[in-house]
């Protein structure tokens, strides 16, 4: 099975292991991953509903995804060493009170009816984000026994793409009916909202007596840096693509849904939750295919069915090319978790440097959604789609080829 690794860590709070409660704490993770998914995903209802209030092109409105992903480019690393100072409880406050800030944001950004206020919003809300998933990925990892470290961390991201499935209904119900009287002021009191939840959750998890994560001393390691590993190295790129292909189907997925069937977009994003909702299936399905089929061999399966999915889609119409795309999102399900184990695989105590290199690789999400975006201002849905084919078709090259652990340079892979 595909094991995500982490730093070392040690938990200290003054218990034995057989008496550690570690349920509060994961309570409290599940409820962070599920307004991660929220929020991230509550950005595809924010690309038509921005499209159509400013009278935006396809390029113009994927900016929405370009400013929250470029966060990932500019502050995982930062963030990171911010959060190995100050702790992961307090990593995880920081983020939903940094989140809470940009969501608050909103309300002038709709007073001003103003784009670039609404964009500078979701680049702060990105940034608590970025806090939040450098200093939660680590410690749901820590906090049980090694052996069922995997199952903790796909249970906990299921509960996230739970959250994904109710951003765009919550979306077609809450927010894209504003379309229609103009303006931005729709956004105003459900992001205010969210930014009261985020602070009542900040306040709550500070409160909680959580488990204390500290890194355990590791000693002397290996020399060179993580780069060396030709697996890491073309994972990152894999990381990069396949973010960018995800977020490029998503962000576009109401508009080319309310086009090919020839309907409203609010009618449009409620199919968005059905490909959201395959990664969830698909995510738990992988919980045992995956310990039977080989990670590298189910990541060429997926890539290959990802870009089936896309084909049939450009050259069908109506229903079947719209669930034709939706499949993708089943094809998404299990992919960032295999390339991010295939990645590390062997890298030894360069874990810390390697797992940076690969969340900085999540801003594909905002160059690939700006490309697909300019192809479709400047030729047609058919071309823009050729973007995340050419994604897929990386990935699966990195299933076959580039996820073979090789180490150039002082020392030989693990």
């Amino acid at each position: 099975m595909a094991n995500v690794l982490s730093p070392e860590m040690s938990v200290h709070q003054g218990a034995t292991p057989s008496s550690r409660n570690y349920l509060p704490a994961l309570l409290s993770l599940a409820v962070l991953y599920f307004m991660l998914g929220f929020i991230t995903c509550l950005n595809d209802t924010l690309i038509p509903y921005f499209k159509e209030g400013f009278t935006l092109s396809y390029t113009e409105s994927s900016l929405v995804q370009f400013y929250f992903f470029a966060v990932y480019g500019i502050f995982s690393i930062p963030a990171g060493r911010i959060v190995s100072r100050i702790g992961f409880r307090k990593g995880m406050v920081t983020g939903f009170l940094v989140a809470a800030a940009g969501a608050l944001l909103f309300y002038p950004a709709a007073l001003l009816h103003a784009y670039y206020l609404f964009l500078a919003a979701l680049f702060i809300v990105a940034v608590g984000i970025v806090f939040m998933q450098v200093s939660a990925n680590p410690y749901i990892v820590v906090l049980g026994r090694p052996e069922t470290a995997s199952s903790r961390m796909n249970m906990i991201q299921s509960v996230g793409s739970v959250g994904t499935i109710m951003a765009p209904l919550f979306g077609a119900a809450v927010i894209l009916p504003g379309m229609a009287a103009g303006g931005s002021s729709a956004v105003k009191y459900p992001y205010a909202g969210i930014a009261l939840l985020l602070v009542v959750i900040s306040a709550v998890l500070w409160r909680m007596k959580l488990p204390e994560v500290r890194p355990v001393e590791e000693g002397q390691a290996e020399g060179g840096s993580a780069l060396g590993f030709r697996n890491l190295k073309l994972g990152a790129l894999a990381i990069f693509f396949y973010v960018g292909a995800e977020v490029a189907v998503g962000s576009f997925l109401t508009n080319y849904i309310a086009d090919t069937l020839a309907i409203t977009e609010q009618e449009a994003n409620r199919y968005v939750s059905f490909y959201w909702g395959a990664m969830l299936i698909g995510r738990l399905l992988g919980v045992g295919l995956l310990r039977v089929v080989r990670p590298e061999r189910m990541l060429v399966i997926n890539g290959l069915a990802a870009i089936a999915g896309i084909v049939v889609s450009m050259t069908s119409g109506g229903p079947l090319a719209v669930w034709a795309l939706i499949s993708v999102g089943l094809c998404n399900s299990v992919m960032f978790a295999i390339i991010f184990s295939l990645s590390v695989n062997g890298v030894g105590k360069h874990i810390t440097q390697a797992s940076g290199i690969l969340s900085t690789a999540i801003s594909g999400g905002a160059v690939i959604v700006v490309l697909q975006g300019w192809l479709i201002d400047s030729a047609s849905w058919t071309t823009a789609f050729i973007i995340p084919i050419l994604c897929y078709a990386y990935i699966v090259f990195y299933g076959i080829e580039g996820c073979k652990p090789r180490r150039s340079g002082l020392a030989k892979s693990v």
